[in-house]
């Protein structure tokens, strides 16, 4: 199938993104609410961010490595899509959420404020991802997710795990203190809200 007209360009402004070179889009076409000459966000190819459907890129958005944006996906804000990460379809990455790895995105998902989704995760409902309020010893929010396999995954900090795991290590770490009581009712939302059933692209 020929693609369609391209849809954005590169305005010549540069920025460095840890050693990749992201560069600034600007509309070359109307869609959706874009308008000709309409500034975006940043990429470091065409291959970020494809030419066809209303896919885009807006503020202050990041795309980099062999990461993936297409359909009618939005990345926007302050968010960074990383690594062979793909949003598509009508998701919507936003705020200052991080998506890396391999991480896919899609339906109508919205993975936004500060969550952070990464390794093999499969999003493709607002049910398959779970951010905690600032909690802990750093006072900051954890997310969980679904994983390609069907497991809760937690990223907490530095540390990237299971939920069964991460449950052993707050234990460890913190006893019964009250990051303890914190964590383990974050624990227990995340498993009552991810939902582990429904397709899994593979």
């Amino acid at each position: 199938m020929e693609m369609e007209q391209k849809k954005y360009e590169f305005t010549g402004e540069t920025m460095d993104f840890f050693g990749r070179t992201l560069h600034r889009i600007r509309s070359l076409r109307a869609f959706s609410d874009i308008n000709i000459g309409d500034i975006g966000g940043w990429i470091e190819k065409e291959e970020n961010l494809s030419h066809n459907n209303n896919a885009q890129v807006f503020d202050d958005a990041q795309v980099s490595g062999k990461a993936q944006v297409g359909g009618d996906a939005l990345v926007s804000g302050k968010a960074q899509v990383s690594g062979k990460a793909q949003v598509f379809d009508d998701a919507q990455v936003c705020g200052e959420a991080q998506v890396g790895g391999e991480a896919q995105v899609g339906g109508k998902a919205q993975v936004d404020g500060k969550a952070r989704v990464c390794g093999e995760a499969r999003i493709f409902s607002n049910h398959h991802y779970w951010t905690s309020p600032r909690i802990g010893s750093r006072n900051d929010i954890t997310t969980f997710y679904r994983s390609k396999d069907r497991r809760i995954m937690v990223v907490c900090g530095c540390c990237h795990t299971d939920i069964e795991d991460f449950a052993r290590r707050v234990k460890e770490t913190h006893g019964d203190n009250q990051h303890a009581r914190d964590y383990e009712r974050a624990i227990q939302m995340a498993k009552i809200w991810i939902d582990l059933e429904g397709d899994i692209d593979e």
